[in-house]
């Protein structure tokens, strides 16, 4: 491997291995802050669910009806746009999440769908629109609690399956059935992690210090925050395709071990 590809794995890596909007929210206030408190009332928690849901099916559809007619943008006017819907939506808290959520989750799709083309993926394929709609699950998680198994690569071992099959589905079928088992099966494994950052970013806009900034603000975050995940996702990807899978996989773990040994 290349000493250039090396140092974007490695880029890769500490993208992947740790990823957390907690933290980028942390940067911006300027010191720690505390987002996983108590269990979310019933209400709560069952309104962010309604909602992740909702928006990852209008991002799955746009990712499999329009994206293939994207043209590289600017990253920068993805998050003007995100904060634009974060501006309208920030004021409203809980309330207004089914209508901000699907909208900023689809602006931040495109710049997904975007990096991916810059990576060489071809946005005609449904599995690279899948591995868009994907990120939104790689970023809602923690860092591997054991370096030698890395957190990435599990997580795409645990959607492999769906991706698979979904993929399969849509191949064949060449259109999307609301309500395809295989499917809503693929939006609840993307939802269940996705749903931790829409929880987490609620959460930004209760604490005085960060909503202090504005919804706009927690929304530049949110959207920098799947950017720097999905630039991480599609270069692992494109390494991929360029030297194998086992070979990148074993550069990726020495790295991450590495990373875990520094720390």
């Amino acid at each position: 491997m290349s000493s250039t590809d090396l140092s974007l794995l490695e880029s890769a890596v500490t993208a992947l291995e740790h990823p957390s909007f907690a933290a980028r929210l942390a940067n911006m206030a300027g010191k720690p802050i505390e987002l996983i408190g108590q269990a979310l009332p019933a209400p709560a928690a069952q309104a962010i669910a309604t909602a992740t849901s909702r928006a990852l099916n209008v991002a799955l559809n746009v990712a499999l009806r329009t994206m293939q007619g994207a043209r590289p943008g600017s990253p920068l006017f993805h998050k003007a746009l995100a904060m634009a819907s974060g501006a309208a939506g920030g004021a409203f808290g809980l309330a207004a999440l089914p209508i901000e959520l699907p909208v900023s989750t689809t602006i931040m799709l495109r710049a997904i769908a975007e990096i991916a083309q810059s990576e060489g993926e071809d946005l005609t394929d449904p599995e690279t629109a899948l591995a868009c709609v994907q990120v939104f699950a790689l970023g809602g998680r923690g860092g591997a609690a054991d370096a030698s198994e890395s957190g990435y690569f599990a997580a795409r071992a645990m959607l492999a399956k769906s991706v698979t099959e979904a993929a399969r589905y849509i191949a064949e079928r060449g259109l999307i059935e609301e309500g395809a088992p295989v499917l809503v099966r693929f939006v609840a494994q993307i939802a269940s992690r996705f749903g931790v950052v829409v929880s987490q970013k609620l959460a930004a806009q209760a604490v005085p210090l960060v909503g202090a900034l504005g919804g706009a603000a927690v929304n530049y975050a949110f959207i920098a925050h799947f950017q720097d995940v999905a630039r991480g996702h599609f270069t692992v990807r494109r390494l991929e395709r360029r030297y194998g899978k086992d070979r990148v996989r074993s550069e990726y773990e020495r790295l991450a071990q590495a990373m875990h040994a520094h720390a």
